[in-house]
């Protein structure tokens, strides 16, 4: 079992306020800003929780995928992967968009479609936003 820990602050109002992720457990990064204007309208160099969320289904999108080619005999030379969210003020997160373009060595497009399928299915973090109406997934050998 593993625990990570973030820390934040925020001060001020959700409109008007803004806060910083002051640290994270493993110090690999922080501070960074954030403020509802970089959530709902431009980013302007601060970070929202979306974009965070991105990066971490990515991650652990591609960490799935990685391992279960493996398993099946035929580990990836390269995954690329993408995540964008989408988030609608008012309503939230509507959507994710997973992206993968794999470099693997003695495997065909078909066998890495159902294996980048299964990544999803089985990541925990697309099982943490099984909440979200539709996770899609654009799956191609490089």
């Amino acid at each position: 079992m593993t625990e990570r820990t973030a820390n934040v602050t925020w001060t001020g109002s959700l409109m008007e306020g803004g806060g910083t992720i002051e640290s994270v457990s493993s110090g690999a990064f922080g501070p960074l800003d954030v403020t509802w204007a970089s959530r709902a309208e431009e980013p302007a160099g601060r970070t929202s929780p979306e974009e965070l969320i991105a990066a971490a289904h990515a991650a652990c999108f591609s960490m799935a995928l990685s391992h279960g080619l493996a398993q099946a005999g035929s580990p990836p030379d390269r995954l690329e992967t993408s995540a964008t969210v989408t988030f609608v003020p008012g309503t939230g997160i509507t959507k994710v968009a997973l992206r993968v373009r794999g470099s693997v060595p003695g495997l065909d497009e078909a066998a890495f479609v159902e294996a980048a399928e299964a990544a999803k299915a089985g990541c925990p973090v697309s099982k943490a936003l099984a909440g979200v109406p539709e996770i899609t997934l654009d799956a191609a050998l490089a």
